[in-house]
């Protein structure tokens, strides 16, 4: 009896532990084919709209060590991991300087809001990173010189329970090393 008890137990915790939004599709568009629309978000978003990722010039290595870090965030809608358009220029920038310094290493850190459950907030952190990896590598970058991480909602950028401070920790930072 106590093992039909536990065996219960066990499936309704992993059943109320399950996730509805889809954290299989990164849409990434790439910037030589013509643009692709992404995936919808859980909120009602409908990703990458069309006109698709501008034209990077690779050729122009940037000199500086890094971007000051207001240009390294890509901020994500709710349980979303669709980057908007307003951060294509970002990540192009980003690309090019990335591109222009062979030997350096990057990393791409996904985070998240503390709403969700722990392992919830990790996968879509992961996927977060992710998204931002697969952008700049459609740009330019080679797979090798990046890493993806995901920190779920270990590490806030602010702290708060409200809606302006999980809009700020909904996040992919891009980290020189």
């Amino acid at each position: 009896m106590k093992s039909l008890v536990f065996a219960l137990t066990l499936s309704a915790f992993l059943v109320g532990c399950g996730s509805t939004v889809p954290l299989n599709d990164v849409p990434v568009a790439d910037a030589t084919a013509n643009p692709v629309s992404g995936a919808a978000g859980s909120d009602g978003t409908s990703g990458i709209k069309s006109g698709g990722v501008a034209p990077v010039d690779l050729g122009q290595s940037g000199t500086q060590a890094s971007l000051p870090s207001a240009k390294r965030i890509v901020y994500f809608d709710y349980d979303s991991f669709v980057i908007k358009p307003e951060y294509q220029a970002l990540i192009s920038e980003n690309a090019r300087l990335i591109v222009g310094q062979a030997s350096r290493k990057v990393a791409i850190e996904g985070h998240t809001d503390e709403t969700g459950g722990r392992e919830y907030n990790l996968a879509l952190g992961q996927k977060r990173a992710e998204a931002v990896v697969g952008a700049l590598t459609v740009l330019g970058v080679p797979r090798n010189q990046m890493e993806a991480v995901s920190f779920g909602k270990e590490k806030p950028a602010v702290v708060g329970n409200d809606e302006s401070a999980y809009s700020m920790n909904r996040r992919a930072e891009i980290r020189y090393q």
